[in-house]
């Protein structure tokens, strides 16, 4: 056989099993259209590692699993017991990801600890129990460039407080000063638009709540962690 036999069969042979993917997400997406019209719109098809489960995206994030005809609809985790892997978590995890470099760092303001090679985001509100208790161990951690994106999400005074710290002359004392020591930020005013522009970030990465954290390689984490944790992530996030 020639060379370009060969490359004729191997393109065939792909083009073959193509078509049969193609058409194997379409019954699955037809079935579960009419099976199931509450269902929200599938984003994704795609098959896992498990012979004959196919993994369904919907909203952005969310994950099922099915069989190639759709006749069954399964939610939960599925488990490498190999490996002993959540690929279902690490999915989502991937899916969730947001990329560090593509944050709008101007509506953020910065703190630098020490060298400040390390690099993390965190959106936070002011009037967040959680966010204050992990103020106190963020402090703890040196050689680290924050970038706080002020996020008020529980009330009208949370709008007021990160008006005030935003507004302020120095935005990393003041908000140290209220989340450390509750010393009130002093009324300010000024333009505020990158606070909007923070919520309407927030609603886009799904982020519900706060503190809310993203380290350098995209990944993140919601809630309050503590100093080792976040030394832990750090190392194992650059």
């Amino acid at each position: 056989m020639t060379k370009n036999f060969l490359k004729t069969l191997w393109a065939l042979a792909l083009l073959a099993v193509c078509t049969a993917s193609f058409a194997q997400e379409a019954t699955i997406r037809k079935n579960l259209v009419e099976r199931l019209p509450q269902l929200p719109k599938i984003d994704e098809i795609s098959k896992t590692g498990m012979p004959g489960l196919y993994e369904i995206r919907v909203n952005g994030n969310e994950i099922y699993y099915t069989d190639s005809e759709a006749n069954y609809l399964i939610q939960g985790s599925l488990i490498d017991t190999r490996e002993r892997r959540n690929l279902t978590e690490e999915r989502v995890d991937k899916l969730m990801a947001v990329s560090f470099d593509s944050l709008p760092l101007k509506d953020a303001f910065t703190i630098v600890r020490g060298n400040g090679k390390r690099k993390l985001a965190v959106f936070e509100d002011p009037n967040c129990g959680y966010c204050k208790r992990f103020e106190r161990d963020l402090e703890k951690i040196n050689n680290i460039t924050i970038h706080t994106f002020l996020y008020p999400v529980l009330g009208p005074d949370s709008a007021d407080k990160s008006r005030n710290i935003w507004c302020s002359k120095d935005r990393g004392k003041t908000w140290q000063d209220w989340m450390m020591n509750d010393m009130p930020p002093a009324s300010a005013s000024c333009d505020t638009t990158a606070i909007a522009r923070n919520l309407e970030l927030g609603r886009k990465h799904k982020i519900t709540g706060t503190p809310t954290l993203i380290f350098a390689d995209g990944s993140r984490v919601p809630g309050a962690i503590n100093a080792q944790q976040i030394e832990k992530f750090l190392s194992d996030k650059k």
